[in-house]
């Protein structure tokens, strides 16, 4: 289902704008038409985007150079068509270097105002092929990143080779930031339809009714706020791939809608009476426990086995330890070369607490680390700084690594947990309150001396972050 293309015309003469209104409508097009650059500039400003603005030079007040310059600062990719009675050479080089597509003299031809047309679509479609080819290439930069130093990685490598050629849906599952959108854009890459678009979607990142709308668009006037008509994902789509993650996080109706569309390749537009054909390859993600959704219904049955007819299992990154220093490297180069600025060379006893700290957060938070690394210059400082990380996990998360208590009875390990317990909470607030300490104090209910004695007791020092207590332990224990 083609949309009508829309074009805005804005001229101070209505006998123009009722010409080219008729002229354009016959054509098929949908035509708008505004008396002056004030009215044109307010409709860009909202957010309205025409596929085609023809745009007259002489107006009273705002004239049509200055329309364009305004216009070309809000959206460069505008198509805009100049209308003049003038073929002052002056003027149609100021309108091609602020951005207009092409200058036509008053009166025209038909054919001329067709040629301008087919420009403007061939600039258009030329802006979409660049777009294409550098979203190609960034996801070639990602294939090229899928770096498999582990045995388990090496397999989901094969295993996406194996897949990727194979136009069926796959279910991919993991912690989060374990990289599975690299997973998800590497099948889409090696795939027949790799040359078409792949768009993701995160189904976590909006409430059910926009999410349906989202996914499958609407028409103008389907909902308050719905000025026009708007594509859906699966449209945008169409003939690629669509990388759905966080399903789980979809309601039980809309997964009830998508197994529908997965069946029958066909869906409508909210407020449509049309179907809508699509041919789109499904990819879909989840970090939960996909047996233990479904048990839970958060997760339709039917839904997760006609996604599941080939799946992948992306590990955590603490059970392949061996790629951590891989993926520093690459994450030092990728930032140096961002930031414009010298690749360090970590030290040995950064890398070997990298490969020792478990990463909760897998890959993402291994980026962000390097990031602030490259940032900072700092080997040292990024060295404590995974100490502290690594004693705050075991603060937070004691059963891994149990500490046996330096003394025995009731009495000393219930005196050891209630100062646990004051150090906490005094390191909490001085978070909250980025070390205003007369802040903290009143937000604990205590005198400002007292809290000065307390992070004396607990060796909480403000030059340091609120980790530096369990950090040293850390370090004389290592």
């Amino acid at each position: 289902m083609a949309e009508k293309e829309r074009i805005l015309v804005v001229d101070d003469e209505p006998s123009i704008r009722k010409y080219l209104q008729t002229l354009l409508e016959v054509d098929g097009y949908t035509v708008e038409t505004v008396s002056s650059g004030k009215e044109a500039l307010e409709r860009v400003g909202a957010g309205d985007r025409p596929d085609f603005v023809i745009l007259d030079v002489l107006m009273p007040e705002l004239n049509g150079l200055e329309s364009l310059r305004q216009m070309m600062q809000i959206d460069h990719s505008l198509n805009i068509i100049m209308l003049s009675c003038s073929n002052e050479v002056g003027t149609v080089v100021e309108a091609i270097r602020l951005g207009a597509v092409d200058y036509l003299t008053k009166p025209f031809e038909k054919t001329e105002l067709d040629a301008a047309m087919l420009k403007c679509r061939q600039k258009k479609q030329l802006r979409a092929e660049n777009t294409a080819l550098k979203e190609y290439c960034d996801q070639l930069t990602e294939d090229l990143c899928f770096l498999a130093a582990s045995p388990q990685m090496v397999r989901i490598r094969q295993n996406i080779l194996q897949i990727a050629p194979v136009d069926v849906p796959v279910f991919i599952s993991g912690e989060s930031g374990v990289g599975k959108e690299v997973v998800a854009r590497m099948i889409h890459m090696r795939s027949m339809r790799r040359t078409q678009p792949f768009v993701k979607v995160n189904c976590a990142a909006l409430p059910g009714e926009l999410l349906e709308s989202e996914l499958f668009g609407y028409e103008q006037g389907a909902f308050t706020g719905a000025v026009r008509s708007k594509p859906g994902k699966f449209e945008l789509a169409n003939k690629g791939t669509i990388f759905l993650d966080e399903i789980a996080e979809m309601s039980p109706h809309l997964q009830a809608k998508l197994l529908h569309v997965l069946q029958d390749h066909q869906y409508s537009r909210l407020g449509a009476r049309s179907v809508v054909s699509v041919d789109v390859r499904v990819l879909a993600a989840t970090n939960m426990d996909v047996h233990q959704a479904m048990k839970n219904g958060q997760l339709r049955e039917d839904l997760y086995y006609r996604l599941n007819v080939l799946s992948i299992n992306v590990p955590p990154l603490r059970e392949r330890v061996a790629e951590i220093p891989l993926l520093f490297r690459h994450f030092l180069t990728k930032y140096s070369e961002k930031f414009q600025k010298p690749t360090p060379e970590p030290s040995n006893h950064l890398l070997e607490a990298a490969g020792r700290y478990p990463w909760p957060g897998n890959l993402r938070e291994l980026e962000n680390f390097v990031k602030r690394y490259v940032i900072l210059e700092d080997d040292e400082g990024s060295f404590r700084e995974l100490l502290e990380m690594a004693a705050a996990r075991q603060r937070t998360s004691p059963r891994e690594e149990p500490s046996p208590p330096r003394e025995q009875g009731l009495k000393a390990l219930v005196r050891g947990l209630k100062e646990e317990a004051e150090m906490e909470a005094i390191a909490d607030a001085l978070e909250k309150t980025h070390w205003c300490r007369k802040d903290a104090a009143r937000m604990l209910g205590i005198s400002y001396k007292a809290l000065l004695y307390k992070m004396r007791q607990f060796n909480l020092d403000s030059g340091r972050t609120t980790r530096s207590a369990p950090a040293a332990q850390l370090e004389r224990k290592s």
